[in-house]
């Protein structure tokens, strides 16, 4: 017997189990009635408004009910749900012994002292029938499972059979059997009515009182139990009913007996403390399980399931008659299994499932013939059938030799090597391991004799480790065991290991106790543990090394760190035998192959997190469905936010968890969303620690925190907007905020004025006078005459407030420290690339002026626009005219060079070479010869490699870089300070090996280029182009360490040469009159070209859109139509897209050119930098050596107009921004 769970309470006279869950409610005999989950151990409820012992107690099949009945003559009816009594049933004068709920009508039967048998209506709530005919107390009623009858035990010491087809036909409605007699009958009219039951059979053969009886589920048979300590079992028919045999061996009285559910088996219970299963084909016990003290009362089966309950004075234990579990084993793509007297083969790619071979039923009186546990040996194609362990008297082993070929149809019957012993298992290619019943270690060969004996710890079982290892079970744990070397290696505690499971690499193990499971490596030191609260049945390693186990209602996974989680449900317990991919094998407790599919994207998600596999995890983000506040909680314990981060719908979550990982630019568009003030704040603090002070200045102007603003400004140099905060102050009436403004900006004239305006008049003489505005403060002084006998005296010796003026305006964010970015910061981004354009793509049409916008009327004429002007007055740099650009932050972190100020070189005592010169010496590049103050070395490399012949536009760079490239320090008092000079190879150089610190990082410049993209967005032309020649100019002073690096600041040349070529095309067309047809043809030629330049899709829509309305202009419909589905293949907005295709629907109505254009949109071709002619493929044209812009030979030698620093065709080496190791 395998205890399930045992509760202790007081004596247990009634128990029921619930047909779907695993629910068993016990009636008590103080009158309360519990409900006990018996999987989980744990108790749901407890009832007690019953007055005494509670003997009756029954689940419905199908409603949330229960009915119980009492020594307080009362029968109720329970809502579990509800978790109250719904009513009671009155009318037995006695004790009540049992309630049943009928299978299908709305009846309840009870049974009582009160010699009565009573059926109940639960629905209507009344008596519909009394059975009277026992002459002593009814001990027992029930309902037959599919037929009319009632059998009911008495202490008159017979056994009556009811006939109630009468009282069905009375008050139920009729069903099919009732409406079939009906219409047989149409005409019968019964004069004198129908008995509502009468006895159809009565049984005598019980010498006392009969306690108990029950119906077989199936089959004609019934079940007695009697204080005569005897089991009888009947059967009967139609007319009769008679004595089958009697099952002797209870020595007290039999409290109840039942049938097994799906085997040939009874059970009975007695009050002489013990329980007792007797085989029905052999009326004989064959196994007997007892209690020292406690009486047996009650007995109950589940219905479907082989599980049963017995309630004895102390409580009462769930418990199985035997073990379920299939005995199989796996090896490679195939299953063996043990099936009845069958062993069979299971292959797994093709489902084929054949038997291959019989074996002889064995001749022991157990119960079960199946074997518990099967080792197949691969190489001998041997087998191993091993029998129940649990009793080592009886406990046996069976060796067989699969036969090469068989029958699936007719498998052949082999006969097996048996002998005694409590567990077998493999331990060589011919050798296998015995554990006797006297619990000795014994190696066997394949006759099965005996090569050698073994003294071994003492152990309750072995379990396979390798070849030559065995696992030693105990009580306590699991020991490796050495058996060539008889020593044991390892010890592992668990409590009650019941399997062992190896990898298929035997690279790990997984030892499965009761209620936990302990994962182990081959040495069997110990990875990880779970513990459960149920049951663990099985389990299997998947393909990359998690385990996946079940429980007694789950499929759950274990990591090799020891997390764990639930991957479904079950609705019946199943033993997995092997994982692949989504497909989980295993059997279930009838031994039948089943496949269920699982989804194992949540754990191999978090494997490859714990493996640092990036790649997976990047490639699963973005195509896996995972979704749960646990995934989210997973990935924000185990330190990656930012990967929650593409999870998380919820914006606040959102920008919580971006904070938490530093990415401002997730945590800027999610404060936009929410635009909370406290988020602004976060926001605002967040960015400040990382020194990224425009997205600081935005929180700061979303809040109106015009203090923290006005001081951001001042410690990034920016005085123009310190003056306008002024302004604001003055219109805002803050005069203490706009006196503080202009103390920053050093405007004395204004604070002169802002004290004399609140009436500070003395103060405002003393600031003028001490400041030398000499007029002011004479005007002062005479107004202060008037009133004051003398005019205050100025300081002789006071000092002007004045601030420092900024050295440099700040206008990039603060540098970083370089720092190794976690994978994710790069790969999962809202944005696809740091040189894409980090653009809104919503941009007002009216920002083109009249080229951009064309209205047609309906018969495809162009109206005429109303407004006229092509630039905003007083609007800087035309543009595309938006009126309010589109002012977004930075899309990437500037990265400064990580170094620290190294000071402190030995100086010999002579001088050596100075720092600056090693620079020179040790590095081809132009920037660290910037670094160095070598400006003569710097313009011949630039002239060499890139052909730089005027070096005035990099005069500004060679500054900022040369000011950048040292530190001073004050290292004691009174004595002149030192000068340091910052390395970017520091760790590694030695003293004459060093190299300057990089003067711009191209993180910066990819961020300055998103400020060009906006001023491109905003029409700023002259700006923007100034920004890009800025960016192109700084790359040639660039030091990166990667050839990827290399190859990203070329990109980005590229896109600054496109862009300056672009927009001073633009801004040359601009500026042409457009009075002549020549000259109009002129400007839509230069519109056409400016849509060869590679922009970024949002400048390329604005582009398509000014070139489409200009030829539309023009009549060149066909080229006009070609321009508009170009525009078309963009996506543009829904309004833009309506009107160009209307623009396409008239094109096509006309699909000519008027005019002829120097313009062939089939030919390739790139544009002249100086002639904003077009080159066709295969024509000659000379390069710019730094920018690669193309010209006509005649421009051959100038100055080249895009970058404005190199000559046109000269022959150079090419531009070294990287030193090759």
């Amino acid at each position: 017997m395998l205890t399930k769970f045992e509760t202790k309470s007081h004596r247990v006279k009634g128990l029921a189990f619930h047909p779907t869950r695993p629910w068993i409610l016990a009636s008590l005999h103080n009158g309360v009635i519990q409900l006990w989950d018996y999987r989980m151990c744990t108790l749901l409820d407890r009832y007690d408004e019953h007055d005494g012992p509670v003997r009756g107690i029954e689940f419905h099949s199908n409603q949330p009910l229960f009915v119980s009945g009492g020594d307080d003559y009362k029968i109720k009816v329970w809502n579990y749900k509800q978790k109250r009594c719904l009513f009671s049933l009155l009318g037995h004068l006695d004790y009540i012994r049992t309630t049943f709920f009928h299978k299908e009508y709305p009846w309840i039967i009870s049974c009582s002292d009160d010699q009565t048998i009573r059926i109940w209506n639960w629905q209507s709530r009344t008596c519909v029938s009394v059975l009277t005919g026992h002459n002593h107390y009814v001990m027992c009623a029930q309902f037959h499972p599919t037929e009319d009858l009632v059998a009911s035990a008495s202490l008159d010491q017979t056994i009556r059979i009811w006939d109630i087809s009468g009282l069905r036909k009375k008050t139920v409605s009729p069903g099919a059997q009732g409406l079939e007699e009906r219409l047989k009958n149409p005409n019968t009219t019964d004069l004198f009515g129908v008995a509502d039951a009468v006895v159809k059979h009565v049984l005598e053969g019980h010498d006392r009182g009969v306690n108990w009886v029950a119906f077989h589920p199936t089959m004609p048979l019934l079940v007695s139990a009697s204080d005569d300590r005897q089991v009888k079992l009947w059967r009967m028919n139609d007319s009769k009913a008679w004595e089958v045999d009697t099952c002797r061996g209870h020595f007290n009285n039999v409290s109840s007996a039942i049938f097994h559910p799906h085997q040939e088996l009874i059970l009975s219970n007695s009050e002489d403390r013990t329980i007792k299963v007797w085989d029905m084909t052999r009326r004989s016990a064959i196994n007997s399980f007892r209690r020292e003290t406690d009486r047996f009362w009650a007995l109950a089966a589940h219905p479907t399931l082989s599980v049963f309950a017995a309630g004895h004075d102390s409580g009462m234990l769930v418990f199985k008659l035997e073990r379920e579990r299939p005995a199989y084993a796996v090896h490679l793509n195939t299953l063996f299994y043990a099936k009845d007297r069958f062993v069979r083969a299971y292959e797994y790619g093709t489902s084929k499932d054949v038997p291959v071979m019989a074996t002889r039923r064995n001749g022991n009186n157990q119960y079960r013939s199946g074997p518990h546990v099967l080792s197949y040996n691969a190489a001998e194609n041997a087998i191993l059938l091993c029998s129940n362990t649990t009793n080592p008297d009886t406990a046996y082993y069976e060796l067989f030799a699969v036969p090469k070929t068989t029958d699936p149809t007719n498998p052949e019957v082999v006969e097996g090597k048996r002998s005694s012993g409590v567990a077998a298992v493999w331990v060589a290619r011919n050798r296998f391991a015995v554990l006797d019943k006297s619990h000795q270690l014994v190696i066997k060969n394949l006759r099965n004799e005996v090569t050698k004996k073994i003294d071994c710890p003492s152990c309750d079982t072995i379990f396979f480790a390798s070849t030559g290892h065995l696992l030693l079970k105990d009580a306590e744990g699991v020991t490796l065991y050495d058996v060539q070397q008889r020593r044991a290696l390892k010890t592992v505690r668990i409590t009650k290991a019941k399997y062992v499971v190896w990898s298929p690499d035997m690279s790990h193990v997984a030892l499965l106790g009761r209620n936990a499971l302990v994962v182990c490596n081959r040495k069997l030191q110990t990875v990880c543990t779970v513990n459960e609260n149920v049951r663990v049945k099985s389990a299997a390693w998947d393909e990359g090394g998690v385990l996946v186990y079940t429980t007694s209602n789950h499929i759950k996974y274990a990591l090799p760190n020891g997390d764990h989680g639930i991957i479904r449900t079950l609705d019946l317990p199943i033993y997995i035998t092997m994982v692949k991919g989504g497909n989980v094998y295993c059997l279930d407790r009838d031994a039948k192959t089943r496949v269920l599919t699982v989804d194992p994207t949540e754990y191999k998600f978090k494997l490859a997190l714990i493996n640092r596999k990036y790649e997976e995890v990047l490639y699963m983000v973005r195509n896996a469905k995972l979704v749960g506040q646990s995934i989210i909680a997973y990935v924000q314990q185990k330190g990656y936010p930012e990967v929650a981060l593409r999870f998380v719908k919820d914006e606040r979550t959102r920008f919580g968890l971006a904070l938490e990982c530093g990415n401002i630019e997730v945590a800027l568009e999610s404060a936009r969303t929410l635009d909370d003030k406290l988020c602004w704040d976060k926001l605002a603090e967040a960015a400040l620690m990382q020194g990224n002070h425009q997205v600081v200045e935005m929180a700061y102007q979303r809040t109106k925190n015009f203090e923290r603003l006005s001081f951001l400004y001042l410690i990034t140099g920016n005085m123009d907007k310190l003056r306008k905060m002024a302004k604001i102050a003055e219109i805002r009436k803050d005069v203490s905020s706009q006196y503080h403004n202009v103390l920053y900006t050093g405007d004395v004239t204004e604070r002169v004025k802002i004290l004399k305006g609140v009436g500070q008049e003395t103060l405002a003489y003393l600031t003028a006078a001490t400041h030398g505005l000499d007029q002011e403060a004479e005007v002062l002084g005479q107004s202060l005459k008037t009133r004051l006998d003398k005019l205050p005296e100025v300081h002789p010796h006071a000092k002007l407030l004045q601030p420092p003026p900024p050295i440099l305006y700040l206008e990039a964010n603060w540098p970083l420290l370089t720092v190794s970015k976690g994978y994710f910061d790069s790969s999962i981004a809202t944005k696809t690339s740091g040189m894409a354009a980090d653009l809104e793509t919503e941009v007002e049409p009216e920002g083109w002026g009249d080229d951009a916008q064309l209205n047609l009327e309906e018969d495809g004429t162009v109206a005429e626009s109303k407004e006229t002007g092509d630039v905003i007055e007083g609007e800087e740099g035309g543009g595309w005219e938006v009126e309010e650009p589109l002012e977004l932050p930075p899309d990437l972190e500037v990265e400064s060079a990580a170094g620290d100020n190294q000071s402190g070189y030995f100086i010999p005592p002579t001088k050596g070479p100075s720092p600056t010169q090693n620079w020179v010496n040790n590095s081809p590049l132009p920037g660290d010869h910037v670094m160095a103050g070598s400006f003569d070395t710097a313009m011949r490399l630039l002239n060499e490699q890139v052909g730089v012949v005027t070096f005035a536009p990099y005069k500004p760079l060679f500054l900022s870089a040369f000011a950048q490239s040292r530190v001073t320090f004050s290292a004691l008092p009174l004595l002149p300070p030192l000068t340091s000079y910052p390395q970017r190879n520091w760790k590694e150089a030695t003293a004459r090996s060093g190299l300057p610190v990089v003067p711009v990082k191209l993180s910066a410049l990819v961020q300055m280029l998103q400020v060009a993209y906006q001023l491109t967005t905003a029409g700023k032309f002259q700006e923007a182009v100034a920004k890009f020649h800025h960016i192109l100019l700084s790359i040639t002073l660039l030091a990166v360490d990667s050839k990827s690096e290399a190859t990203e600041a070329q990109q980005l040349m590229a896109i600054c040469r496109e862009y300056i070529l672009g927009l001073s095309l633009e801004i040359t067309r601009k500026d042409l009159p457009k009075e002549s047809l020549d000259e109009q043809k002129r400007s839509a030629e230069m519109a056409a070209y400016f849509t060869h330049c590679e922009l970024q899709p949002i400048h390329l829509i604005l582009t398509l859109r000014t070139a489409l309305n200009l030829f539309y202009k023009l009549r060149n419909f066909k080229t006009a139509a070609s321009f508009a589905r170009k525009l078309l293949e963009l996506g543009p907005k829904p309004d833009v897209a309506a009107q160009t295709r209307k623009i396409l629907q008239a094109c096509d109505k006309t699909p000519t050119d008027t005019y002829n254009l120097l313009y062939d949109e089939h030919n390739p071709f790139v544009t002249c930098g100086a002639s904003y002619k077009p080159i066709y493929r295969g024509k000659p044209q000379d390069k710019c050596p730094l920018c690669q812009a193309s010209y006509l030979p005649e421009h051959k030698g100038i100055v080249c107009r895009v970058c404005q620093v190199a000559g046109v065709g000269k022959d150079t080496k090419g531009l070294m921004i990287r030193i090759e190791k």
